[in-house]
């Protein structure tokens, strides 16, 4: 057996409120994260986005892959509101989910609200400082 550290991708295997965000992270299971996360029905993600107007087709994979797990997509767009171009909602849209954009402080909370209803959402959150 090598010896060494072995790194595997950030993965929580449950849902879970989000209890604190900023400094560059996020708060949830009595553990943080640095950096942006999704938080899908499968469990809350690392997610390699430091901005939204630098989203690749690639970033989205993981969501359009679970798309028929959740009805309800929350996109923190970081500080500001950053509008979703009309394209990718389309698409969203065409894989049955709702797509609400909003700064990052915004998409917590409600994502928290209709987590607590038992709501089937499911949220991209791109960490703030």
């Amino acid at each position: 057996m090598a010896g060494g550290i072995e790194i595997r991708a950030a993965h929580f295997p449950g849902r879970a409120p989000i209890d604190a965000y900023g400094n560059g992270g996020f708060r949830f299971a009595d553990m943080s994260h640095r950096g942006s996360i999704l938080c899908l029905p499968s469990g809350i993600h690392g997610w390699e986005v430091s901005g939204f107007g630098e989203l690749e087709e690639a970033d989205l994979a993981r969501l359009f892959d679970e798309a028929s797990e959740f009805d309800i997509l929350l996109v923190g767009t970081g500080e500001q509101l950053i509008p979703m171009p009309v394209e990718l909602r389309k698409r969203f849209r065409e894989a049955g989910v709702a797509v609400e954009t909003m700064a990052t402080g915004a998409a917590v909370r409600t994502y928290n609200v209709l987590l607590a209803e038992d709501r089937t959402v499911a949220a991209a959150l791109i960490a703030v400082d």
